[in-house]
């Protein structure tokens, strides 16, 4: 049996002063790779973060077309624990919320599968200790909050 293989590729371009620029696809980031973070621009580190973000975020997206799942809104946070010596992410956490209406069975089979066939979340998950939560609010409630 032969596994399909998919390649990524990016593209960085940095002068002195840590002024870079990372290219995926056809988007540009600007990065901070400077000896001493400009505390503006994101990064290697907030751009792991912003990783796993767009993995779950892409996974809830996925997920809900094939099971289906309904939602309205999707939203994660992601927290990382660095050491210095040797510098590594050692921890990584995130939060996951959704505003959905479905019942919290549907939920848990969601999370399920966004964690299990995630890329990036495999990948992390075999390189740091790696915890989530997915926390639910219901759709009128979302729509109450608007109106405040």
């Amino acid at each position: 049996m032969t596994r399909s293989v998919q390649t990524y590729h990016a593209r960085g371009v940095s002068r002195p002063g840590g002024h870079s620029h990372i290219r995926c696809n056809t988007t540009d980031i600007r990065a901070d790779t400077g000896s001493v973070s400009d505390g503006f621009r994101a990064g290697p580190a907030e751009l792991l973060c912003a990783a796993l973000a767009a993995c779950l975020l892409k996974n809830v997206e996925r997920f809900s077309e094939m099971l289906p799942f309904r939602y309205d809104l999707a939203s994660v946070v992601v927290d990382a624990e660095r050491r210095d010596d040797p510098p590594a992410m050692t921890k990584m956490h995130y939060r996951l919320e959704l505003v959905t209406d479905e019942p919290s069975q549907r939920v848990e089979l969601l999370r399920g599968n966004v964690c299990k066939f995630g890329t990036i979340t495999n990948t992390l998950a075999a390189a740091v200790e790696l915890t989530g939560e997915v926390v639910t609010r219901k759709t009128h409630e979302e729509q109450q909050e608007l109106l405040v």
